[in-house]
């Protein structure tokens, strides 16, 4: 007998045992294998999913600058905590015995969507690695914009555009259906903000130049400079300064100022038009018009290709109000404070694509309450909206991206991002 014939003679003892076999056996290992192989994936996936490490104590505290000039360290506030508690006593409580608004057949749902009122007109969270050669031109040009929008915190309702700009409105043409129900009770009062820089283990001075830059303009305690003990990423950084924002809406942009901060103005005004009954709105920046464009043009062309491709490949693995985005990585984006508690706490990606996964969340949100003139419920408003607002953004030298190598993660990361959500190993109950 030779080798060759092995094979052959192997496969039609394989057809003689499968044809001599009872149907109900065959069926019983056919679902038998199914089910081990699904088991064998599902595994495998939650071990090379993502998993964010516990935050450190040090993580919870922040450094900022009094006003005689001293750095000094303080305790961060952090809504998340005390979303979480309430949260876990909602989940443990028996169904119907819960707060939260009445649902159509009248049953109560959890309110997982609560926090606690703003502090702040807005929040600005910049994460930052290395940044002390690129971040001072883009924290001037913040401070000078949200000086002049928002003021200062402590100076009251002085600022009259400030008051005028952080209260919800409408472009004419575009309708806020929804924009008169649950309104934000009225906050004339809150204005001035903040911003966050996470300092995502530097190894330079930018904790340094960020508090001499606070020190100089008189920033005390609004530059608030957190630092990670371990790099987590972009993601774990811009996550981590969302858990403490105080602001009505926020934000976050990159450490290099490649996108022009006065077009935060742009996000707010986006943002309004789409908040939904319960004022879950989001805005996030697009550099989709700047296709074709100089600053395109002179990409690489290996560059521009993976842009194409990475976004082809977002086109099949998002759903689709995600998938219908033309920009999602640009690094420049707003949040209203009651989108918060639907996308945060299930932050999952540190990395490049965490984006695609708030933009996900934001989507997959409950669904909101809509009231009628009166006050009674007729019906529900799914997800919450995402305004794609065109923004001016330049190419500044110094990106940490590797074209390439980050291409190739970011999609494998996106496709295991997918996976998760969509076979459970990722999920909104937190118990």
């Amino acid at each position: 007998m030779s080798l060759l014939s092995l094979p052959a003679e192997l496969f039609d003892s394989l057809v003689a045992t499968i044809l001599s076999t009872p149907p109900h056996l065959l069926l019983l290992a056919f679902l038998a294998l199914s089910l081990s192989a699904f088991l064998a994936f599902y595994l495998a996936l939650h071990a090379v999913a993502p998993k964010p490490r516990p935050v450190l104590p040090s993580e919870k505290t922040y450094r900022t600058t009094d006003p005689n000039g001293a750095v000094v360290t303080r305790q961060l506030p952090c809504w998340y905590d005390r979303w979480l508690v309430q949260r876990q006593i909602n989940e443990k409580a028996p169904i119907g015995d819960v707060s939260g608004p009445a649902g159509l057949d009248g049953a109560r749902v959890p309110d997982t969507g609560s926090i606690e009122p703003a502090e702040l007109a807005m929040s600005v969270v910049v994460p930052a690695y290395n940044e002390e050669l690129r971040m001072l031109p883009a924290l001037q040009e913040m401070v000078d914009y949200l000086d002049a929008r928002f003021g200062r915190p402590g100076q009251g309702n002085s600022n009259k555009k400030a008051a005028g700009a952080a209260k919800p409105s409408s472009r004419p043409g575009t309708p806020n259906r929804h924009a008169h129900r649950h309104r934000v009770p009225d906050e004339e009062d809150v204005t001035g903000y903040e911003i966050i820089i996470v300092n995502d283990g530097s190894r330079d001075r930018t904790v340094d130049v960020a508090l001499e830059f606070a020190r100089k303009n008189d920033l005390h305690d609004v530059i608030r400079v957190v630092t990670l003990e371990k790099n987590r990423g972009k993601g774990g950084a811009v996550t981590h300064g969302f858990r403490h924002v105080r602001g009505r809406y926020a934000a976050f942009a990159d450490a290099d100022g490649a996108s022009k901060f006065s077009y935060l103005g742009n996000l707010v005004a986006g943002c309004n038009e789409v908040l939904d009954g319960a004022n879950r709105g989001v805005a996030i920046g697009s550099r989709g018009h700047l296709v074709g464009s100089e600053a395109v043009v002179k990409r690489s062309a290996l560059r521009n290709f993976l842009m194409k491709a990475f976004h082809f490949v977002l086109m099949i693995l998002t759903p689709p109000a995600t998938s219908r985005l033309s920009d999602t990585q640009c690094g420049f984006k707003l949040f209203s404070r009651a989108a918060l508690p639907h996308i945060i706490p299930y932050m999952h990606s540190e990395g490049w694509i965490f984006d695609i996964e708030m933009l996900m969340l934001a989507e997959s949100a409950p669904a909101s309450l809509v009231l009628d003139d009166e006050g009674a419920t007729i019906g529900r408003s799914p997800g919450i909206r995402v305004a794609e607002v065109p923004i001016d953004w330049h190419e500044v030298e110094g990106s940490k991206l590797n074209v390439l190598q980050d291409s190739i993660k970011m999609a494998l990361g996106l496709t295991i991002l997918r996976a998760s959500w969509m076979f459970g190993v990722y999920r909104r109950r937190m118990i």
